[in-house]
């Protein structure tokens, strides 16, 4: 009979982990924002009263009209647009606009626990807080944008 030998060795074995683009980090982290702000205005429609309320006309304290709605379109259009900007703008405009509109966007999470009792302080601590975190991802993966040296602009020649 033939013994076979196997050699173990110590070496782990890695993963392949290709760095990521900040704009797809940005995209990504812009994407699940939205995806959670979408499921937090859905499940915000279970609270009782809620549909009662848009049945008669009213959300929040605002009556429901075409301007209404139109602010309300711009608020989600603004993040669905990120999406798309993080993958196209040039760097110095995409950090500048990430930086500016998750800064806005920390204030528009916040805004949503307004008014609220604190029987639904739990669901609106966890959603705002987890909005806040991936805006603070947001900001951290703009500011900290990694820069290329300027390139030289070659030897100077005199005539």
């Amino acid at each position: 009979m033939s013994r076979t030998s196997t050699i173990r060795t110590n070496t782990p074995n890695l993963f392949d982990n290709p760095p990521i683009p900040v704009q797809a980090k940005l995209a990504a982290a812009w994407t699940s924002f939205m995806f959670f702000y979408i499921y937090i205005d859905y499940f915000h429609l279970y609270k009782p009263g809620v549909i009662d309320n848009l049945r008669a006309g009213v959300t929040f304290e605002f009556d429901i009209s075409p301007t209404l709605l139109t602010i309300f379109v711009a608020l989600i259009a603004i993040p669905i647009l990120m999406v798309l900007l993080s993958m196209t703008l040039p760097a110095r405009v995409n950090r500048a606009t990430n930086l500016v509109i998750a800064s806005l966007y920390i204030a528009v999470s916040a805004f949503n626990a307004v008014g609220e009792s604190w029987d639904w302080s739990w669901f609106y601590g966890l959603s705002i807080g987890i909005e806040v975190v991936l805006l603070a991802f947001i900001l951290r993966s703009a500011w900290t944008w990694p820069r290329t040296p300027a390139v030289p602009a070659g030897p100077a020649t005199t005539n």
